[in-house]
Order: structure tokens, then sequence, then C-alpha cells
């Protein structure tokens, strides 16, 4: 049976499950005779680790690669850069900085979950292990900076001033470093220290990686939306704009089931050309939308004292 951190069931049934990158390259420097199936032939094998479904690398057999969800990242991409676009004209509002980095890490991600989900590149190579390191580093940051926007909403201290961005920079890049190194440690194997179960290789078992991708942004999408709930409700008196989070938090539930429920019955369906993953990714994208709509109505009418909220919800 599966235990915490064994990544085999997800790397098996979870098509483009971003984080096996890093487990096909253990696998392959361990003992590449594991590799069976799709997983094979590093030059063709989809994402995953002996995966029952997945979409095989660009141009084997006409594959054009996980297209749906390069064409979701590129149009979220866009999206993104007119968010920030307009969250950066509002100078006055409050968290307008904390609001400007989280979109800047969530534009970041995009890139990095382009390559390293759009079967694009090589499994097993460094490069793939590096951008996939590197993604993963940006997604833990990222929910650091979430939990930090709802902390700077409680006003306990001044936003956008450094007593906000310095620890808020602290923090986001001890988050970054440490998933970049668990992440390079288990794809690379550069110390014994996150190196496969002798015992069982293919049970792919990474504690501290499960920890940084999975229980951490879980976790911190958690504590946001109780926070940001308790300010909206009991401090601005604003039931109405509960919803836009709740909306939010629901967006990003779907976007993560479509992921790991649907990305199989899609995959099986359409004979590996496309996954859940590009629904996934248009979901978050989405979720991220309602945020900023959240953020902009708790903000609406904040221009003549930047340090005091003035909800606009009527």
């Amino acid at each position: 049976m599966p235990s915490f951190g064994d990544f085999q069931p997800l790397c098996t049934h979870v098509p483009s499950y971003t984080w096996c990158n890093l487990f096909y390259s253990q696998i392959q420097n361990l003992d590449s005779s594991l590799l069976t199936g799709l997983s094979n032939s590093s030059d063709t094998a989809p994402i995953g680790v002996n995966p029952t479904c997945g979409i095989e690398r660009v141009g084997n057999g006409g594959s054009i690669g996980n297209i749906a969800n390069v064409v979701a990242c590129a149009l979220s991409m866009a999206v993104v850069v007119h968010l920030f676009w307009v969250t950066s004209r509002r100078v006055a509002a409050v968290g307008r900085m904390e609001f400007l980095g989280l979109l800047a890490l969530y534009f970041l991600t995009l890139p990095f979950q382009l390559l390293t989900t759009g079967s694009l590149l090589q499994q097993g190579t460094t490069s793939l292990v590096v951008l996939t390191a590197i993604h993963a580093g940006l997604v833990a940051a990222l929910f650091m900076v979430l939990l930090w926007n709802a902390l700077v909403a409680t006003q306990w201290m001044e936003d956008g001033t450094i007593s906000s961005l310095l620890p808020l920079s602290i923090l986001t890049l001890a988050f970054f470093a440490a998933t970049l190194y668990v992440s390079l440690d288990i794809g690379l194997h550069f110390t014994s220290a996150l190196g496969p179960d002798t015992a069982d290789p293919l049970r792919l078992r990474g504690i501290p990686l499960f920890v940084l991708t999975s229980i951490w942004p879980a976790a911190a999408a958690l504590f946001f939306f109780l926070i940001i709930s308790y300010i909206v409700l009991f401090v601005l008196s604003e039931p109405k704009a509960v919803w836009f989070y709740v909306l939010a938090a629901g967006l990003f539930v779907l976007s993560q089931l479509a992921w790991f429920l649907l990305g199989r019955v899609i995959c099986d369906r359409a004979n590996s050309n496309i996954d859940g993953s590009f629904i996934a990714t248009i979901l978050e994208t989405a979720a991220v939308v309602v945020l900023y709509l959240a953020w902009r109505g708790i903000t609406e009418e904040s221009w003549d004292d930047p340090g005091v909220y003035y909800p606009s919800w009527h």
C-alpha cells in the first residue's frame, strides 16, 4: 500500500503530473530497466513513471505534445499580464505591492509549466530536471506570497513597506530555495539524503517534496481563505465580498480535481492527445482573476487614505 510521500500512484495514474519528471531521472540513473511501457524510451516517453496513459513527446509519430496545456498556459500568461497592469495602476490600494508579487510569481510558474508539462523536452535530461525543480520552487514560493496577502490584509503591518516586503522576500526565497534543493537532489541525486527506496525504488518516495508541493500549498490556501474570510465578514462586515473568495476557492479545488481525476479519463478517451492539465490551468487562472476581483472590491474606495479599507460592496 502507498504510504505518505509515495509518488508512485500519481506518476502512474495522473497524466502530466509535473514532479514525476524528477523521479523519471532518478529511476533512469538507478536502473533504467525499471522503466517499462510508455517510459521505456526516454526519447518518446511522456510525463510519468510507467504511466498507464500519457502524451508522448512532441515529434514522435506525429505527436504535437501537450498542445492544449501549452495554449492554456500561453493564454493565461496574457491574462496575468493584463491583471498586473491594471493592478499596478491602483497606486493607493491597500496591499498593492503584495498582490503584484502574487501575480508576478503566478506568471513565472506558467512558462515553466508549459515546458515541464508540455511533453516538449526529453525525459531524464538534466535540463528538464532543472526546469522542473525551478517550477516546484516557484509553486512553493507562490503559496507563501498568497498567505502573506491575507496576513497583510489584517493590517498588523503596513503594506508596501519594508516591514512587510522584507520578511515576505526572505520567506519566499526560503521556500523557493528549500524546494529547489529537494527537487534537484531527487532528480540529479547529488547526495544520498533523498535517494530512492533501495528496497522498492518504484515507490518513488519523496516526503519533503510531497510536503512542499502538496501539503504546504493546500495548507497555505486554507489559511488564506480562513483569514481573509474573517477580515471580510467580521472586520469589514461585507458578507457579499466573501462570495468572491468562496468562488476562487471553488475554482482552485475544481482545478485540482480536473488534474487528478479527469486527467486519466480525458487522456484515455482522447487517445493520449490531451489530458486534464489544460482544464486545470484554465481553472487556476480563473481563480487568480476572481482573487483580483475580490481584492479590487474590498479596496475600491481606499484612495483617500491608503492605510484604511473603505469597502464598496453595497
